[in-house]
C-alpha cells in the first residue's frame, strides 16, 4: 500500500475529524453572524450620523460642572470662559500672562458672576501643573471640565528653529495637556464624570507652511484625544467624555494676518463666535466637530482621497488661522 493510502485511511479512520470539522462549521458560522451585526450596525451609525447632523441632540446644562481653562487671557480661551461663566460653570482662570487673566476675571464678575477663579501658570513646567492641581483641588475641588487653548505657532522652519523654542512648543501644546488629565482624568473615572475638550488648529490637518513643531504637536493632540476616546469605551466609563474639536480652514480674527485663497467662502469670525460653536459640540458631547461646522464633513472626505488629489484640494484651499 502506498504512503499517500495510508496517509488516506488514517485520516478517515481518525475519530476527532468530525469534530474538528464541526469546530470549523461552527467557527465559520460565527463569523458570518459577526460580520452581519457589523453591517447592520454600521448602517445604522451612518443613519444615526445623518440624523444628528440635521436633527441635533439636545444639549446638556453646565450648572454645577467645575471648567479649567488654559489660556484664558485671550482669544478663543477668554470667549470660552466668559460664555462658560453664563452657562452657570464654575470657572478657573489659567493664563502666563497675569495681567490678561485677571482682565478676564474681573470682567465675569462685573457680569455679575462671583463663582470665578484666576491663576498664574506657566504650564511648560510639570512641577508648575502639579502645584497648580493640588490649588485646585484644595481651593476648589473636583474639576469636571478642562479646556486647553494654547498653542505656539513656531515662526521658522524645523531645520532653522533653536532646539528650545521647539521645546517650547512642545511642552506648551503637548506635554502640559498630557501633565493635566494625568492629573485630572483619574477622579474623573473614580466619580464616572467629566469632559475633556482637545482644541486643535489648521495645523494639525497636515504640514502648515514654516509650522512644522506646531503641526507635529497638534497632530499628537488628536492622536492623544483618540487615544483617551477608547480607553473609555474599553472601560465603559460612559458618564466621561472627550471631544475634539477642530479649528478647521478659517481665520479666527484677532491678530492675524493671514488670508485664504477663497475669502468670501471661508471668511472670518470672531473669538466669541468659535468659542461657542466649541461650547455647541460640547453640551451635544459630541465625539468629534468642527469650527465651521460643514467643514468636518470635507476633512473626512479629505482623508479618503488618493494623496495627489488631497494635495491639490489642500493649496486651493491654502488657508490659515490663529488659533490662541
Amino acid at each position: 500500500m502506498s504512503p499517500e493510502s495510508k496517509s488516506l485511511i488514517r485520516t478517515i479512520l481518525n475519530p476527532m475529524l468530525p469534530f474538528q470539522m464541526l469546530l470549523r462549521v461552527y467557527s465559520l458560522c460565527v463569523l458570518m453572524v459577526d460580520i452581519f451585526f457589523v453591517y447592520i450596525n454600521t448602517i445604522i451609525s451612518i443613519i444615526e450620523s445623518v440624523y444628528e447632523f440635521f436633527v441635533p441632540p439636545p444639549m446638556k446644562s453646565l450648572k454645577n460642572e467645575t471648567a479649567l481653562i488654559i489660556g484664558a487671557g485671550r482669544g478663543i480661551g477668554q470667549s470660552l470662559a466668559i460664555q462658560l461663566s453664563d452657562l452657570g460653570a464654575t470657572v478657573i482662570c489659567v493664563d502666563i500672562n497675569e495681567s490678561n487673566n485677571e482682565r478676564t476675571v474681573e470682567y465675569i464678575k462685573e457680569m455679575g458672576n462671583n463663582d470665578v477663579h484666576g491663576y498664574c501658570c506657566d504650564i511648560t513646567q510639570k512641577r508648575n501643573i502639579l502645584a497648580l492641581t493640588r490649588f485646585i483641588e484644595k481651593d476648589i475641588g473636583f474639576v469636571t471640565m478642562l479646556f486647553h487653548c494654547c498653542g505656539v505657532p513656531s515662526p521658522r522652519s524645523l531645520i532653522s528653529l533653536p532646539p528650545q523654542d521647539i521645546q517650547v512648543t512642545m511642552d506648551l501644546t503637548l506635554n502640559s495637556y498630557i501633565w493635566l488629565i494625568d492629573q485630572l482624568m483619574p477622579q474623573m473615572k473614580v466619580k464616572n464624570h467629566g469632559h475633556i475638550i482637545a482644541l486643535t488648529s489648521v495645523a494639525g490637518l497636515s504640514y502648515n507652511k514654516d509650522l512644522m513643531p506646531l503641526s507635529v504637536a497638534q497632530f499628537a493632540v488628536q492622536g492623544l484625544a483618540k487615544s483617551l476616546m477608547e480607553d473609555l469605551r474599553v472601560n465603559r466609563l460612559d458618564g466621561v467624555h472627550i471631544t475634539l474639536s477642530h479649528i478647521y480652514p478659517f481665520i479666527v480674527k484677532e491678530n492675524s494676518d493671514m488670508e485664504a485663497k477663497i475669502p468670501s467662502y471661508f471668511g472670518t469670525i470672531t473669538p466669541d463666535r468659535a468659542a461657542t460653536a466649541v461650547l455647541d459640540s460640547v453640551r451635544r458631547n459630541y465625539v468629534e466637530a468642527s469650527v465651521p461646522k460643514h467643514m468636518l464633513f470635507l476633512g473626512n472626505v479629505l482623508r479618503v482621497l488618493p494623496r495627489k488629489a488631497n494635495m491639490m484640494i489642500r493649496d486651493l484651499l491654502d488657508t490659515g488661522v490663529d488659533f490662541a
